[in-house]
């Protein structure tokens, strides 16, 4: 009789416990994308909720301004002595700039620079009563675009911002290594499987919508970036210093006053009287402004007023669009005393680094294309945050009792490529690279002292 050959039984291996179990880039990028989620929770729910409402800055300012909207048009006055009134309200103060009414019948509204080096907005009736005031950083669009852009803690909160930006486009990029399926399947990829339950429909749901919304949640970011203090400040270096771009840029960098640039000295002679001479009066380059039919917000600011961004304005008359909508934005310079054009420009005319930038930022605002990018930017703020929740509550679910859950490290990454791609990470988000040295310092310094003294150091 021949003896019959026994085979063992295969041995069948979940994907999923044989993708993880397997050694090398798989399991190290898990735990970058752990650490840099755990870090950055608190940093997407405080970003995420007040981006969503700053999309609606235009719905907010009108509805801060309702009181002083749609009145009565009957026995209208000049802009002058809109002005007039305004400057007789507030003695020791000087004009700005004036916003024409986005309405007939919408009070005007003149920003005075006051005695004491503060900015007031003064809303004028169309028959030229003071009607009330606005002091432009304590407005509501302007509070909450504060505290989403430096955490109302100045300069250092607006590094800290940048920080949990950058970790946030290191976990999306993470988070696509880690969603690819080892094979591909379509179900649990593209959608989540519904059937199941706990844990598995959780990481269901978490990979499928985080691969859905990483395309938009990674524009939104990199369109913030050149805001940001350190990330805008070495562009806005690489801009003008290397010659690429000349003039100011239309964006704020960091947590700076955007009047920081203030021409005090011109603003002291105008509330002294010494302003620059003009011949024609505001009526005569606002009745010009509105014939520009500019986009709303329209403003007239008169030689060497201070403006948003950049330098004040030169010994001219300028008309110009204040809109979100920057593909839209123009302005136009008049001679104060002929009145004549002097020059115009407009998005167009721009450089295309300053193009793309500022297309990126009316994007980023929600101003690019109307309520359906307001919608667009709500929805990717409730995607991110619903991944965030979804990848807290798997990691609870995981967490053994008394650890933090980390996933466990390796001796090795099998391949180089993920150190590589973590460095030019780096070197693209310097905030990013810094944290990375520290880390680093961190673990050969520190971790192998305490190992030295026989400490027990945990792998996870």
């Amino acid at each position: 009789m021949t003896a019959l050959s026994v085979q063992e039984p295969r041995k069948v291996i979940n994907p999923e416990t044989r993708r993880t179990a397997t050694p090398g880039p798989y399991r190290t990028i898990w735990r970058w994308h752990f650490y840099a989620g755990l870090f950055v929770l608190p940093f997407i729910l405080i970003l995420s909720v007040t981006g969503a409402i700053y999309l609606f800055k235009p719905q907010i300012d009108r509805w801060e301004e309702r009181a002083w909207r749609g009145l009565d048009t009957a026995g209208a006055v000049s802009p002058d002595r809109q002005l007039d009134a305004a400057l007789a309200a507030n003695p020791g103060s000087n004009f700005q700039n004036y916003r024409l009414p986005e309405s007939a019948g919408d009070a005007a509204m003149i920003q005075l620079g006051m005695a004491d080096g503060s900015v007031r907005q003064i809303f004028v009736s169309p028959q030229g009563a003071v009607l009330g005031s606005l002091v432009p950083n304590a407005r509501i669009a302007d509070t909450v675009a504060r505290i989403h852009g430096s955490l109302l803690l100045g300069k250092w909160g607006d590094r800290l911002v940048e920080l949990a930006a950058s970790w946030t486009i290191v976990m999306i990029l993470t988070g696509l290594y880690l969603w690819w399926p080892r094979p591909f399947r379509a179900a649990g990829t593209l959608w989540p499987r519904l059937s199941l339950r706990g844990r598995p429909l959780l990481k269901d749901l978490h990979r499928v919508t985080g691969f859905w919304v990483a395309g938009l949640v990674l524009a939104m970011l990199a369109s913030g970036l050149p805001w940001a203090g350190a990330w805008g400040g070495a562009f806005r270096w690489v801009r003008t210093e290397l010659g690429l771009v000349q003039g100011q840029s239309q964006w704020k960098v960091g947590a700076a006053d955007p009047f920081a640039d203030h021409d005090h000295d011109a603003m002291l002679r105008a509330a002294a009287g010494e302003a620059p001479p003009t011949a024609l009066p505001l009526s005569a380059f606002v009745a010009r402004a509105q014939a520009e039919r500019l986009p709303y917000p329209a403003i007239v600011l008169p030689p060497h007023a201070p403006q948003r961004f950049g330098p004040p304005t030169a010994n001219v008359w300028t008309a110009k669009s204040e809109t979100q909508n920057r593909p839209l934005m123009r302005q136009v310079t008049y001679d104060p005393a002929s009145g004549a054009e002097t020059g115009r420009g407009g998005f167009a005319d721009g450089h295309v680094i300053d193009r793309v930038v500022n297309t990126g930022v009316a994007w980023h605002e929600g101003q690019l294309f109307g309520l359906a990018n307001q919608l667009l930017g709500v929805a990717t703020a409730l995607a991110l945050i619903a991944i965030s929740t979804l990848g807290t509550l798997m990691w609870l679910k995981r967490r053994p009792a008394g650890t933090l859950g980390a996933p466990p490290a390796t001796k090795g990454l099998g391949r180089r490529w993920p150190i590589v791609a973590l460095i030019m990470l780096g070197l693209l988000l310097p905030l990013f690279g810094a944290s990375l040295l520290v880390l680093f310092v961190l673990d050969r310094l520190v971790l192998r002292l305490l190992r030295r003294r026989g400490a027990a150091v945990p792998t996870s």
